[in-house]
C-alpha cells in the first residue's frame, strides 16, 4: 500500500499558534502526532512542542505497534511537561492535548492513543468507522444522553477538558485503541478541536467527498474552516494519511 501524508496548521483568528503536528517513520513503522497546547503564549506552545519532541523522540528509539508502549509515550510526555512547569511563569499552568497514531507499514495495521479533545478519525467508504472519544465535559454530557454531538459543538463549556497532558496532581486520562486493519481507500485524520468543532463530523465527510488525495482534502479543510473563521477563532491543525494501492511495493510519505 501507499501512504500519503498531508498537513495543515493555522493560527486561525488568534495572535499565535499553540498547535503542533509531526510524524516519524523508518520504512517499517510510522508515527503521527497532533498536539494542542493551552496556557497562553509561551506556555501552550511550549507544552505542545514538548509533547511532539517527547513522543516522536521516544518512539524513534523503540518503534513498535504496542498499546503499553504508546501509553508510556504519552505518560512520559506528561512527566516532561510537569518538569518544565517547575520553571514557573508562563510555563506554570501549561497543558496540551495529544493524539498519536502508529501504523505498521508491513502488516498495514494501526492503533491510536489520545488525551484531551484532539481527535483521530478513520474514514472508510464515505463513512466514519472509528473515532476517539474526547476527555471533556461536553463529551461526558453526550455520553450521558444530555447533549447530542451538534449541541456539544456549540455548548458554552465545550472547551472544558477533563484531562490533558501536564497533569501533576493525578495521572492524565490516556485512551489507547485496539488494533485496526487498514484497507486501500481508508483515510486517517488527526486534528485539533479547531477542525472538528468548526465542521462537525458531517462537515468533515462533506469536505472529503470528491477528494482523491490527502493534499486535496487538506486544501478543502483549510478553505472551509477559513471561510467560517471569526475574530478570536481557534488555531486549527490537521494531519491526513491517505491509504491507496500502488504497483510497486513501496511506501510514499509526503
Amino acid at each position: 500500500m501507499e501512504f500519503e501524508i498531508a498537513t495543515l496548521s493555522s493560527q486561525g483568528g488568534r495572535d499565535y499558534n499553540e498547535d503542533v503536528h509531526g510524524h516519524w517513520h523508518d520504512g517499517n513503522m510510522l508515527a503521527c502526532l497532533v498536539a494542542d497546547g493551552a496556557g497562553g503564549h509561551g506556555g501552550g506552545d511550549v507544552a505542545a512542542q514538548t509533547v511532539k519532541s517527547s513522543v516522536l523522540g521516544g518512539f524513534s528509539m523503540h518503534p513498535a505497534l504496542d498499546a503499553s508502549g504508546m501509553r508510556a509515550l504519552l505518560e512520559q510526555a506528561n512527566a516532561d511537561i510537569v518538569s518544565l512547569q517547575a520553571q514557573g511563569g508562563s510555563l506554570a499552568h501549561m497543558r496540551s492535548t495529544a493524539v498519536l497514531a502508529v501504523i505498521d507499514l508491513h502488516t498495514e495495521s494501526m492503533m491510536w492513543a489520545h488525551s484531551g479533545d484532539s481527535r483521530a478519525y478513520l474514514f472508510r467508504d464515505h463513512a466514519i468507522v472509528a473515532r476517539t472519544t474526547d476527555h471533556s465535559l461536553v463529551q461526558q454530557m453526550v455520553s450521558g444522553g444530555m447533549l447530542d454531538e451538534e449541541g456539544a459543538r456549540r455548548h458554552p463549556q465545550r472547551n472544558v477538558l477533563l484531562s490533558a497532558l501536564g497533569s501533576n496532581e493525578e495521572p492524565p486520562d490516556i485512551a489507547v485503541s485496539s488494533g485496526m486493519q487498514l484497507r486501500a481507500g481508508d483515510v486517517l485524520l488527526l486534528c485539533s478541536d479547531g477542525v472538528w468543532e468548526v465542521l462537525g463530523d458531517a462537515g468533515l465527510l462533506d469536505a472529503l467527498r470528491g477528494c482523491a488525495s490527502a493534499a486535496q482534502w487538506v486544501a478543502q479543510l483549510n478553505t472551509r474552516i477559513s471561510s467560517l473563521s471569526k475574530p478570536g477563532s481557534d488555531n486549527f491543525t490537521a494531519l491526513v494519511i491517505w491509504v491507496g494501492m500502488q504497483a510497486e511495493d513501496r511506501t510514499v510519505l509526503l
